[in-house]
């Protein structure tokens, strides 16, 4: 019994660390995944969002087609939009992928849902999010959790300026 206990609790504190266990950016294919980010959630919170970039430096169009998380019980790919006079968020099968044009996921557009939060995202932790795309396969990418008032992502340990962020870490993909 206690041996299931530690190896449980071995497998949150991997899971959930606040170093980087896996890449704030990463590339497999074609595809580059850079700036993941989410904002950091009170208790009762049961819902979350990813936003990223995803840059394609092929020559064919791929798609992001699925997302998954220990975090949380679901991820889902969603977008939002107008329904009369009210923004809506939608879930959308796929989000296209074209190459030459960074595709954004950002607040207020396309974002991964976080449906089921097991925990509340806290400043300053980083979590591991398993993108899936129809033609590159898995991309694991870490995501920082920022202030719950975020907008983007904003400097952590990395230098940001001028629009754009330097990253020092490495990379994990996996096929």
């Amino acid at each position: 019994m206690k041996l299931a206990v530690l190896a449980s609790a071995f497998v949150l504190l991997v899971s959930f660390n606040h170093s980087p266990a896996y890449a704030q950016h990463a590339k497999a294919h074609s595809i580059t995944v850079e700036n993941a980010w989410s904002r950091a959630t009170a208790p009762s919170m049961r819902a979350g969002a990813v936003y990223l970039e995803v840059d394609n430096t092929g020559t064919e169009v791929d798609e992001l087609i699925s997302a998954s998380t220990e975090v949380s019980e679901t991820a889902e790919l969603h977008t939002h939009r107008m329904d009369g006079d009210v923004m809506r968020m939608r879930p959308v099968s796929a989000i296209e992928v074209a190459p030459g044009t960074p595709t954004v996921l950002k607040p207020g557009s396309h974002h991964i849902m976080l449906i089921g939060l097991r925990r509340p995202l806290k400043k300053g932790e980083t979590f591991p999010v398993t993108l899936r795309f129809k033609n590159a396969g898995e991309i694991v990418v870490n995501v920082s959790v920022q202030s719950a008032s975020a907008r983007s992502r904003e400097s952590q340990d990395d230098t940001m300026h001028d629009g754009h962020q330097h990253h020092g870490t490495g990379m994990k993909m996996t096929n």
